[in-house]
């Protein structure tokens, strides 16, 4: 029964997949199928014409159907006996998507670079309040605005059991600084002159220019120290010096980790972690209840998390999260390069919807990229709450008058595989239509939505962002047009003359109020641009074994908080 249920789901997300609207469509074919026949006892059906009659919008009916669907599933998996896995100081940890690239120098999917946290270890870390803390750096000076000394631990080894010196920290660098090597992180180090290893255990960075957030884009997980012998290929044996050492990788399948024994800042409390490749978040969910999993972070479709906390072997942790939920737009395409095109998009999305009944209310809407809580945030922007009047009078104003058949314009939207992104992506075709825009939904997989971002092939992407914006730095590798791929993550080629001027003297601004106004300006001007429609901040939440008790999830959602934990007995 449990192979059954699940090859069943995983039809219906083949079926979604290849047509975003395919539950809408099926549903609504089926119902002229059964008009003769007597009213239909399914749950989902009902379910639906209840949402029609309580004028509830389509995201409502396409959320019915996945969650009565996925819930009969569940609830039908009451007969599946429960196998928890027997060596409970190893752990299965569910993910969404394939890594895409697991060399530091590399790694800019959300992915790759949690996983790289456990791996890699940096020059400083990230407490839980996002306050800097030493890592492989035992301390570290500035004598001036443009020289920073870092002084190493003694004694840190590599997992292939060489020294970890300065010599590997320097190379780590100068490999990512070589324009020959195309790594997309280059441009977050371009302000670096150059790098001193004048000992073992001392490194010195010379900068170009005062950099506020040097320190920040030196911290895990966004860079992790490699051997100085690493190569271009150093993906295919990569050897870190984190709490984890890799043991495996299989594309599209699994990557697993060993407990480094002798990791410096104590071995971690579970000797291996497993982390599966599982796209369909039904087929996630069944995993985690027949208990062949242990957890998954915020993976699962919202309104599966109350079916699941109602396991008694299940239980749930949950926090506010940072991670970034936008759609962006391309300015190289001559329809959504109009700002009135974009502020009529904005008009026409109704994201309290979306969150009541898509996420379940574990989100908060977001006016910008910086999270509330942030120092930096500026609360006074733009923003734009539903209204449809306004969107078409925006449109109209624009020169796209409504033709014969109600079309403005035609839009495409790319799309991650995942089943929310899907279901997002239908949300939003329906919403738009009202004021006139047809929009095309084409979901692809992870590693080649990424690469169409980076080459600019795309009208409108639905996209998050994992722990980038935590830093007001953000700003410039958004949206300066300096920062264009593969400098930076500007991927909509978005072009401001007083944002470039603003995003340089955020980067060298050392006082904190001084740089918070400039923050405030820009946050400003991107609520009126909107090179982004920024949607909201997804809450941090995990489904797990309930013998895990209440886990520290990290807002930002890194893998961090798995180095310490211990099970319950």
């Amino acid at each position: 029964m449990c192979g059954l249920l699940t090859r069943l789901m995983r039809g219906l997300r083949d079926r979604t997949r290849r047509d975003p609207s395919a539950p809408r469509a099926d549903f609504f074919a089926g119902a002229k199928k059964r008009k003769k026949r007597r009213r239909a006892s399914v749950g989902m059906t009902g379910g639906c014409l209840m949402a029609v009659r309580c004028s509830l919008s389509y995201v409502a009916l396409v959320r019915r159907s996945y969650v009565l669907i996925g819930g009969f599933v569940l609830i039908t998996l009451g007969g599946c006996s429960h196998t928890a896995t027997a060596d409970r100081s190893s752990l299965t940890l569910l993910i969404e998507s394939n890594p895409t690239n697991l060399d530091p120098r590399f790694a800019t999917d959300g992915q790759s670079q949690h996983l790289d946290g456990l791996i890699f270890s940096s020059l400083v870390e990230r407490d839980e309040q996002m306050n800097l803390r030493g890592d492989l750096a035992e301390s570290w000076d500035a004598s001036d605005p443009l020289t920073y000394i870092f002084h190493l631990r003694q004694g840190v080894r590599f997992h292939d059991g060489s020294a970890l010196t300065a010599a590997d920290v320097k190379a780590t660098f100068d490999f990512i600084l070589n324009t020959a090597n195309r790594s997309p992180k280059r441009g977050a180090f371009r302000m670096i002159a150059n790098i001193e290893a004048p000992d073992a255990r001392t490194v010195i960075f010379h900068l170009k220019e005062a950099y506020a957030s040097f320190l920040w884009s030196v911290s895990r997980p966004a860079i992790g120290i490699v051997p100085a012998s690493a190569g271009a290929d150093f993906s295919r044996g990569l050897i870190g010096s984190g709490p984890f050492r890799l043991v495996s990788q299989a594309q599209d399948d699994e990557v697993v980790l060993g407990a480094n024994a002798d990791y410096f800042g104590g071995a971690p409390g579970i000797s291996r972690l497993r982390a599966r490749v599982v796209p369909d978040a039904i087929v996630r969910a069944l995993e985690l209840r027949k208990g062949s999993a242990d957890l998954e972070i915020s993976s699962l479709s919202p309104d599966l998390v109350p079916v699941l906390a109602r396991r008694p072997e299940l239980g749930v942790s949950e926090r506010p999260g940072t991670n970034l939920a936008y759609l962006g737009f391309n300015m190289n395409n001559a329809i959504v390069e109009r700002r009135e095109v974009r502020q009529a998009l904005a008009y026409a999305t109704d994201r309290e919807t979306l969150i009541r009944y898509l996420l379940h209310g574990q989100a908060r809407i977001a006016n910008g990229v910086m999270p509330p809580n942030h120092w930096a945030y500026e609360p006074s922007v733009t923003t734009y709450s539903l209204d449809t009047a306004r969107a078409e009078a925006l449109l109209d104003a624009a020169g796209f008058p409504r033709r014969e058949n109600g079309v403005r314009m035609h839009l495409m939207l790319k799309t991650s595989t995942d089943e929310q992104a899907r279901l997002i992506g239908a949300a939003l075709q329906e919403q738009w239509r009202h004021v006139g825009v047809a929009l095309e939904v084409r979901s692809l997989e992870a590693a080649t939505l990424l690469s169409d971002l980076v080459k600019g092939n795309f009208e409108i992407n639905l996209f998050r962002w994992v722990g980038a914006n935590n830093d007001p730095d953000v700003f410039e590798y958004l949206f300066s047009s300096k920062r264009f791929p593969p400098d930076g993550a500007n991927r909509g080629h978005y072009r401001n003359p007083r944002m470039d001027v603003l995003t340089d003297q955020i980067r060298v601004e050392m006082d904190r109020e001084k740089r918070k106004a400039l923050c405030s300006e820009a946050q400003k001007i991107l609520a009126t641009d909107l090179p982004y429609l920024p949607l909201w901040f997804v809450d941090a939440v995990s489904v797990h074994q309930k013998e895990l008790g209440d886990l520290p999830l990290s807002p930002s959602g890194d893998f961090d908080f798995l180095v310490k934990l211990r099970v319950q007995e």
